[in-house]
Formats: C-alpha cells, sequence, structure tokens
C-alpha cells in the first residue's frame, strides 16, 4: 500500500494548496491514505473544526499536529475528532488523542501517531517511552504504523527513527518546514526522513511574509508575522509499504507547485 504524508500545512495557501492538488495528487500517486501535518492551519498557528474539515473534504485522512496545536481557542473541539491526533506525550488528561487509526479502501489498518520532541522545545513528556507504548498499543490492531515526529532537533528525530527501527513503518520529520534529502530505508524497514516540508507560501520565511520577520531579527521587537502568498507548494513523502509486515518497501519525496494564477 502507499501512504502519502505533508507538512506543515501553513495558513490559507497551504489549505488552498490542498484542496486544488489533493486530488490530482491522489490520481498521480495512487497512495491509500493521506496523512496532513495540520499544526499551522488555521491563521498560521493553530487549528480549528473548519480549517480541519475544509482538509477532510480535500481528502486528508488523517491529521497530526505539534507544539501549536492548542494555539487556537477552540482547540478543543476541533481536537475531539478521531481523525486528528495530537502529541502523545503531553500530559495525561490533556484534551484529544495522540494515535488514531484509519482504514484503506482495501481494509488495511494503518496507525498514526504524534510525537513531540524535547530538544529546544517545551517541556514535555518522554517521546521514546510515549512510542514504545503506542506501538505496543497499535500493533495488535495495524501491520502499519506512521510517526510523526514534531520536532526541532535533527539529532532527536534520528534518534526515534533508529529506536523504532523495524517496530513501525515510517517516522516522518515535522516542525522545521524545510524538506530535507536524507530520506531512506532503515536496515529493519522502517522508512525515515528527518523533515517532510512545508505545504504553503514559499516565497516567505518558513510560511511567513518576508519583510516582517526581518524586521523582527533587526530590531528584537514584536512584529505581526502575516502570511505569505507566492510560490505556493505541496510537500511531502510517498511511502510504499509492504502491508503483510508493515516494512517499508521506497520512500520517496514529493513536492508540486500550485499555478501561480491560483495563488491569493
Amino acid at each position: 500500500m502507499r501512504l502519502l504524508f505533508i507538512g506543515d500545512i501553513v495558513g490559507r495557501p497551504g489549505r488552498r494548496a490542498v484542496r486544488r492538488l489533493g486530488p490530482a495528487l491522489r490520481q498521480e500517486l495512487g497512495f491509500d491514505i493521506l496523512v496532513a501535518n495540520a499544526e499551522n492551519a488555521a491563521g498560521g498557528k493553530g487549528i480549528t473544526a473548519e480549517t480541519l474539515q475544509e482538509l477532510f473534504n480535500a481528502g486528508v485522512d488523517v491529521v497530526t499536529t505539534g507544539d501549536h496545536a492548542f494555539d487556537q481557542k477552540s482547540a478543543d473541539a476541533a481536537l475531539s475528532d478521531p481523525r486528528v491526533v495530537r502529541p502523545l506525550n503531553y500530559p495525561p488528561g490533556t484534551p484529544g488523542r495522540g494515535m488514531a487509526l484509519a482504514t484503506a479502501a482495501s481494509g488495511v489498518r494503518v496507525g498514526v501517531v504524534n510525537l513531540l520532541g524535547r530538544v529546544f522545545m517545551k517541556p514535555i513528556d518522554c517521546p521514546f517511552r510515549a512510542a514504545d507504548a503506542a506501538v505496543a498499543r497499535l500493533s495488535t490492531n495495524a501491520a502499519v504504523i506512521l510517526v510523526d515526529m514534531h520536532a526541532e532537533a535533527t539529532s532527536e528525530k534520528i534518534a526515534l527513527g533508529w529506536h523504532l527501527d523495524g517496530r513501525v513503518s515510517a517516522v516522518c520529520g515535522t516542525h522545521t518546514h524545510v524538506q530535507t534529502a536524507d530520506e531512506t530505508v532503515l536496515p529493519n524497514g522502517t522508512a525515515y526522513i528527518t523533515d517532510v516540508g512545508m505545504t504553503g507560501a514559499h516565497a516567505s520565511v518558513l510560511g511567513r511574509d518576508v519583510e516582517s520577520v526581518i524586521g523582527h531579527f533587526r530590531t528584537g521587537l514584536p512584529h505581526r508575522f502575516t502570511l505569505a502568498t507566492n510560490d505556493v507548494r505541496v510537500m511531502g513523502v510517498l511511502i510504499e509499504v509492504d502491508e503483510q509486515t508493515g516494512r517499508a518497501v521506497s520512500i520517496e519525496r514529493i513536492q508540486r507547485t500550485l499555478p501561480a494564477q491560483e495563488h491569493e
């Protein structure tokens, strides 16, 4: 089976790219399940039920998030949808869930886990121990498991990939918004990439207007980071998995550009 994982969707330009390019990508690539990191989908920061529904209508099967999962006031309601996961290693009692199950048209069940890194991030529970618990629980229901490791440090993401090698189908990094060129299938069959990239405006600084971000760095003063709108792309990885063993066969970086006339 084939999984497409895209990220990080940033604001309205990113959502528009998913709406416009998602159906064509499904036809072109023939993927069975579409997972998207959308923690920046609502105005560039957070999620809402409305923005999530827009993504589901475009064909997204499961949405993962990250450290901005609770930035919008209505986040709790959005996270009540079983197709939406927030980092599993938030403390017990946090609203939402850290894993989900999706079923492909073929009947194959796919487990999706969301984790949050700790290096250069806010204090959080251990993602490695949370991953172990998630794999133990999901492996009884799904041979295919995808892990979204939302983290800042490359070393932490790579370490988790090796830690889970042979126990999950894929470990895909998100959060930095820059697609890395280290996609590989690890020795025991886990597909890995440090960051799948950003779905949004790339004539920008991580999806935000260039001048406002430069102003912040030059002065150190707070600036309102408006969303950029030009050079809108979808970025992600296409992963082929043996649905019987759960082992990855291949991983390929994907990048498609929204035609300029369709930009906002």
